[in-house]
């Protein structure tokens, strides 16, 4: 991991992901998470509006505040491929893959360091939201926790 690796950050990724397939049926197909400010890359045909952006930041805001616990499991690999959508697996010799479910909210694949809980999360901000050829590229922090 990066000496700029941060779990927050991360696990703010793995919400926002799963509010934009909730609101909009896409999910990140490239992201660059670091502990200051990050960003997710999204196949989109069109730019979010200011009500769609102020939308996904209270959404995400929202699961962070419901205090929800952050659990792992594991999930025989040809089992996830189907139930999840892989354009790859993370290890492709794994027998299992670890699973990160978000209470009842999400569960993804992955390998990467999550929080506890995700009240451990702080403010999310969405810095911009732009569109360039089909990619809508969001970009987002944190504010530490209240």
């Amino acid at each position: 991991m990066s000496k700029e690796y941060n779990p927050e950050m991360h696990t703010a990724e793995h919400i926002l992901n799963a509010v934009m397939t909730e609101l909009k049926g896409v999910r990140s197909f490239s992201n660059h998470i670091e502990k200051k400010k990050s960003k997710c890359d999204y196949r989109l045909g069109s730019p979010l509006t200011g009500e769609e952006v102020s939308l996904i930041e209270n959404r995400v805001n929202e699961v962070i505040d419901s205090a929800i616990p952050v659990t792992y499991f594991e999930m025989p690999a040809g089992e996830a491929m189907k139930t999840f959508n892989l354009p790859k697996l993370p290890d492709p010799a794994a027998e299992n893959l670890r699973i990160v479910r978000i209470g009842d909210f999400n569960e993804y694949p992955c390998i990467g360091e999550h929080v506890a809980c995700t009240s451990d999360i702080g403010r999310f901000k969405i810095a911009s939201a732009d569109l360039n050829n089909g990619v809508l590229r969001i970009r987002f922090r944190l504010e530490p926790p209240e």
